[in-house]
């Protein structure tokens, strides 16, 4: 696709006007082509609590989805005189999940492609990569409304003769009269206690070990509760690892 550069730059030119800065005195345009022949604008938009500041570059992600999606293929910034100027670090993350590795950022010596501007950069490949590999927990539905009630319990277990991990989900005492009692569900098995306390964490913030010797550790959030003072080895402040 051919990109008409002194268009773009123009565009941002004309919306930089329109620029809300009484703070910084700093207005910024940008406009960016997409990919299917229309050019989305955006200006910089301040607020007396600086860091809610909206950069041009969100104004034009967010004209990209309002007026139909696509992808963006090419952008130009400018400053107050309509000179190129390069998107902040958060920008360009905004820009890579919108135009990807080869969209064209406006530089003064010449276009440079997102993958220049943010090497190494995070997408939805790395989550995909993340969830692939370790599926979220997932609630029954029919005990979504217990999700941070009771207590998880996890506890090693043998299968085959091999130590594994398994975990269960009890109601607390106390709990509403007449609703279900006892478990209320129980965990597969694991080869490492982690991924037990994982799945306790995706329904109850209360989250206790019992190990092979019957010493009882608290992997919940927080700060351990007086009956169970001693954190599960790994387990720092807050209950992550």
């Amino acid at each position: 696709m051919d990109i008409d550069w002194e268009r773009l730059r123009a565009a941002a030119t004309e919306v930089m006007r329109h620029a809300y800065v009484p703070y910084s005195r700093f207005p910024v345009g940008a406009a960016a082509l997409v990919d299917d022949g229309r050019v989305v604008v955006g200006c910089n938009v301040e607020n007396a609590a600086y860091g809610v500041v909206l950069c041009a570059e969100c104004g034009v992600v967010s004209a990209l989805h309002s007026t139909g999606g696509g992808r963006l293929v090419a952008l130009s910034c400018v400053d107050a005189t309509g000179e190129p100027l390069m998107p902040c670090g958060r920008c360009r993350q905004l820009l890579w999940e919108h135009g990807g590795p080869e969209c064209l950022i406006e530089a003064k010596g010449g276009p440079l492609r997102m993958a220049e501007l943010l090497p190494h950069a995070f997408d939805v490949t790395d989550l995909e990569a993340v969830v692939g590999e370790t599926p979220v927990p997932v609630v029954p539905e029919r005990l979504a409304a217990w999700r941070g009630r009771g207590t998880v319990f996890v506890h090693p277990d043998l299968d085959a003769g091999q130590q594994v991990w398994t975990a269960y989900w009890e109601r607390s005492a106390g709990d509403d009269v007449g609703a279900e009692t006892g478990v209320l569900e129980e965990g597969p098995t694991w080869g490492d206690p982690a991924a037990a306390i994982t799945w306790g964490h995706a329904r109850t913030p209360r989250v206790v070990v019992v190990d092979a010797t019957g010493t009882i550790y608290w992997a919940g959030e927080g700060e351990p509760p007086m009956e169970i003072p001693v954190r599960w080895p790994g387990q720092v402040e807050g209950g992550e690892r």
